[in-house]
C-alpha cells in the first residue's frame, strides 16, 4: 500500500493559503516519498490544479502520478463574492455546472490539462456521480473509456462518498480504480459490505480518501468543534471517536495513526490519500504512515464494539 496527497487544501479549503504555502505542502510530500497527487476542478474553482501543476513542473514527469476528476465544468460568472459556501476561500470567478456528457467530460479534461500544464493525466475519475448517476454511468464513463483508449489518461474510474454508486460503477462499467471518501474509515465502514468485495472480485484498485472523516479523526484527542463531513461533528460520533482514541492510547499509539493505518488492512485498498493543511502536517502524516499501530489494537477495538 502507498500514500498519496489529497490536494483540496491547495484550493484554499476552509481558509486562504499562499502560493508558497501550497508549494511547501507539495515539496514536503515529495520529500516524504509521496508520488501520487489527487486534485479536481472543484477544489478552489481550479486553483488546486493550477498550484499542483506549478509545484510539480520541474519534477520528472515519469516519477509521479496525478488524478483529476470530471463532472463539474467551470463557467465564468460576473456574480462576485467568494466561494466559501462550497468550502473554498477563493473569489467566485466561476460557477460549477454539472456535466457528465461526452462533450462535457472531454472539455473538462482539456481544461484540467491546461490548468495543470500537462499533456496527460494518469487517472481520471467521475466526481460524485451520485448527483447524476444515469448520465455519469451511461455517458460520462464511456467518454472516459474513449480517453483511456486514446492515451489521454491511463486509468479511469469514479470518486465518491457514496459506496452504493461506486458499487454500481464496478458492476456496470469497466473501471480501473475507484476512490471511496469517508466510507471506509476507523469510524465507519459501509464500503466493506459490498464495494470492497466487488472491487476485489473485479480486480479494481481502491483509493481510500477522507480517512480522517473530514477532521474528526485527525487529532490525538478529539474535541468539540472538529468537523465531520465538512460540518460540525455530531455528539455521538465525537463520543465514539473519543473512546477509540482512549483505546489507541492504551496501546501506545494515537487516533490519527490508527485512522491512517486502518484502511490498508483490507487487501482491496491500494493507496491511502491524505490531505494536509501544511508542510508540517504532511511530514507528521508520513511519519505516522511509516509507524503503524501494534497489531494488538485492532482486536481490542473490536472487542469493545468500536470497530
Amino acid at each position: 500500500m502507498r500514500l498519496g496527497l489529497g490536494c483540496a487544501q491547495l484550493g484554499n479549503l476552509y481558509r486562504e493559503r499562499t502560493d508558497d504555502d501550497a508549494r511547501a505542502i507539495v515539496d514536503a510530500a515529495w520529500d516524504a516519498g509521496i508520488r501520487y497527487f489527487d486534485t479536481a476542478p472543484h477544489y478552489g474553482i481550479g486553483l488546486s490544479e493550477r498550484r499542483l501543476g506549478a509545484a510539480l513542473r520541474d519534477r520528472p514527469r515519469a516519477q509521479y502520478t496525478i488524478s483529476t476528476k470530471v463532472g463539474r465544468l467551470l463557467e465564468p460568472t460576473g456574480e462576485g463574492g467568494d466561494d466559501l459556501a462550497d468550502g473554498f476561500a477563493v473569489p467566485r470567478t466561476h460557477r460549477r455546472v454539472w456535466d457528465f456528457t461526452r462533450d462535457g467530460v472531454r472539455r473538462s479534461i482539456e481544461d484540467s490539462l491546461a490548468r495543470l500544464g500537462l499533456d496527460r493525466v494518469d487517472i481520471a475519475l467521475l466526481h460524485d456521480p451520485e448527483h447524476h448517476p444515469e448520465e455519469a454511468l451511461r455517458q460520462g464513463f464511456p467518454a472516459l473509456a474513449e480517453l483511456r483508449a486514446e492515451g489521454v489518461v491511463r486509468a479511469i474510474g469514479a470518486g465518491s462518498k457514496d459506496a452504493a454508486v461506486l458499487t454500481r460503477v464496478v458492476a456496470e462499467c469497466t473501471p480501473d480504480v475507484v476512490m471511496v471518501a469517508g466510507r471506509f474509515t476507523l469510524l465507519e465502514q459501509p464500503a466493506a459490505e459490498r464495494l470492497l468485495p466487488a472491487c476485489a472480485a473485479a480486480g479494481v484498485g481502491v483509493l481510500a480518501a477522507g480517512v480522517f472523516n473530514s477532521g474528526l479523526l485527525a487529532e490525538d484527542r478529539p474535541w468539540d468543534g472538529l468537523p465531520y463531513e465538512y460540518g460540525a461533528a455530531p455528539a455521538d460520533l465525537l463520543r465514539r471517536a473519543t473512546e477509540i482514541a482512549g483505546v489507541c492510547a492504551e496501546h501506545g499509539t494515537t487516533l490519527p495513526a490508527a485512522a491512517i493505518a486502518f484502511p490498508g488492512r483490507d487487501p482491496a485498498i491500494t493507496t491511502v490519500v491524505l490531505g494536509a493543511d501544511s508542510a508540517e502536517q504532511v511530514r507528521r502524516n508520513a511519519a505516522l504512515f511509516d509507524a503503524p499501530p501494534p497489531d494488538s489494537l485492532w482486536p481490542a477495538l473490536t472487542g469493545r464494539g468500536l470497530l
